[in-house]
């Protein structure tokens, strides 16, 4: 059920698939998620016709490896499991992909059950 967005700086397909496993890895063992719910978007930018803006933010020094993650999902983890998860996909990206985890930004963006259709017009999450 989590949606996922991965923008990458300079990247190819390789790095992206492996951002992406990254990122569905630490879902799965953090919060949970079933191993076949994965849903993705992983984009690339070249620098040139598409690009990513950053600075240094609160003493982190981001180069242009930076990724950002942003997923929306259910309401509902505590703050640990969400501390988790993000010390997670920090790891995998850089096990995985071997982006430092400085480079390394996500968002979570919360909703409700009754924010999801998963296809055929249907909230398949909403209670009757």
């Amino acid at each position: 059920m989590p949606f996922v967005r991965i923008d990458a700086l300079g990247t190819d397909a390789d790095r992206l698939e492996a951002l992406g496993r990254a990122v569905h890895d630490a879902l799965v063992e953090t919060i949970g998620i079933p191993a076949d719910d994965r849903f993705q978007v992983l984009t690339g930018h070249d620098g040139v016709n598409s690009t990513l803006r950053y600075e240094d933010y609160l003493g982190i020094h981001r180069d242009e490896d930076v990724v950002f993650v942003a997923i929306t999902l259910r309401s509902g983890r505590t703050p640990e499991r969400k501390q988790a998860l993000y010390r997670r996909i920090a790891e995998l990206a850089q096990e995985y992909a071997g982006t430092e985890p400085r480079n390394v930004l996500v968002t979570l963006t919360e909703n409700e059950t009754i924010d999801w259709s998963f296809g055929n017009g249907v909230a398949q999450y909403a209670v009757s």
